[in-house]
């Protein structure tokens, strides 16, 4: 059994609510849909972030492009 969440919205998260109900959309699965997105969301940003930082790590770059070379010398032609 799911666990009951009660939030009080501010005029905003109300503003945000109406919206998202207003096709008819039930309270509970607006909200549901809402918090998984925003967690997938988070989730998203934090792999970008870890991308963002990989990318500017130029120790690391030199590192792959070395790997790339070394690999390209073992093809076969």
């Amino acid at each position: 059994m799911a666990d009951t969440v009660t939030f009080r919205p501010d005029e905003e998260a109300a503003r945000a609510l109406e919206a998202l109900t207003r096709d008819g959309t039930s309270v509970s699965t607006a909200v549901r849909f809402a918090l998984i997105d925003a967690a997938r969301e988070r989730a998203r940003a934090a792999i970008r972030a870890e991308a963002e930082a990989l990318a500017a790590d130029e120790q690391d770059r030199a590192e792959a492009a070395q790997v790339l070379r070394d690999m390209d010398s073992l093809r076969a032609w």
